[in-house]
């Protein structure tokens, strides 16, 4: 597969609140029973999350919970968000909007018609012939899926340079109730943006060979409808409503092991032969749950506990972000192998076998 990633980078609103603050603000402006409360301090106060980045322009914007607000909240701050990692992932690739030819879009917080593809088209300056794709519904996962979308498209020869972006305001979905799974929903997901310059590896008559980060080499997925109701999102009242049951971490962690030997299997690897491991951030006990069941080592999934632990779980743009962390702090050596994996309402799980370059 003769394509790379030629850049990538990630943005977040601007509002950075610490889990304390959270925690005072919930409980001065929302009734709640002793429980509640008591829940909110042990997932706030005692968990290990320091504090995430929230998409509002005044802190008492999270107490509506209007459905018409919240569409108008998301719409507002995933543009801003996504717009502002992709100028950046293309100041990094040397790119200017007249060099993209194609724009794929994934969400799962919010719906809007026409996608988020219309407006990032204005809001980059991107040509009007540009190819775009809304991918829609895929939860946390959705990264991997654009990734690979924007590989199938330049691998046919359609197109030569694809912006991948991921974009999730989770805080627009805030749905307050008394029910564990709201209260560790509302205590743990947060809102951020990831953009990534996919690009033909090879030279053509017309553009030079893209320099890359890394080659994508195979991808593989799996979907289980018989987990479905395990994690998902309802509409209630015209708002999003997420379910999330305990059996997640679980689920989640075999699903992955089952993209990963699928994927090893056919590239004849042994697990060890992986180098790097970019797993998806849902939380501690998902990223526990996958270290146990593909027997890595703790240190391998350090920087997945890393950006949970600083921003939360931002839904899909999270496996970016450990990616990105692992790119400039890690600086892995050219030849060196990653996996990406990433799992999401459904039930699905993706993965991305890569080189580093």
């Amino acid at each position: 597969m003769n394509v790379v990633l030629s850049a990538l980078a990630t943005a977040n609103p601007k509002r950075y609140a610490t889990q304390e603050e959270i925690y005072a603000f919930l409980v001065a402006h929302f009734p709640m029973q002793p429980q509640e409360k008591e829940l909110y301090r042990q997932l706030l106060l005692e968990g290990p999350i320091r504090g995430r980045h929230i998409a509002v322009d005044a802190d008492e914007e999270i107490c509506s919970q209007d459905a018409d607000c919240l569409t108008a909240r998301f719409a507002t701050h995933s543009r801003r968000i996504a717009a502002e990692a992709a100028r950046t992932a293309l100041d990094r690739a040397g790119l200017v909007p007249a060099d993209i030819e194609g724009l794929i879009v994934n969400t799962c917080t919010g719906y809007l018609c026409p996608g988020l593809s219309s407006y990032l088209v204005e809001d980059l300056g991107l040509a009007a012939f540009t190819s775009v794709l809304d991918l829609m519904g895929m939860g946390c996962g959705g990264a991997i899926p654009n990734l690979e979308t924007a590989c199938r498209m330049i691998q046919s020869g359609a197109k030569r340079a694809v912006l991948c972006l991921s974009v999730e305001i989770c805080s627009a979905t805030f749905f307050l109730g008394p029910d564990p799974d709201l209260i560790v929903s509302n205590s743990i997901f947060a809102d951020g943006a990831s953009a990534a310059l996919v690009q033909a590896a090879v030279p053509s008559s017309l553009q030079p060979p893209a320099s890359g980060l890394l080659r994508f080499l195979d991808f593989e997925s799996a979907t289980l409808p018989k987990y479905r109701e395990q994690l998902r999102y309802t509409s209630q009242s015209g708002r999003l409503r997420n379910i999330l049951t305990r059996n997640v971490p679980v689920i989640g962690a075999r699903a992955v092991a089952q993209v990963v030997r699928r994927l090893l299997d056919r590239h004849g690897l042994p697990q060890d032969a992986i180098d790097w491991w970019i797993v998806h951030p849902g939380g501690t006990q998902v990223l526990n749950a996958v270290q146990r069941e593909i027997e890595l080592a703790p240190e391998k999934l350090r920087f997945s506990y890393e950006v949970f632990r600083n921003y939360g779980n931002m839904s899909s743009p999270s496996v970016m972000f450990v990616l990105d962390r692992i790119l400039h702090e890690a600086r892995p050596k050219s030849g060196q192998t990653g996996l990406l994996l990433s799992f999401g309402a459904g039930f699905t799980a993706f993965a991305s076998l890569v080189e580093f370059l």
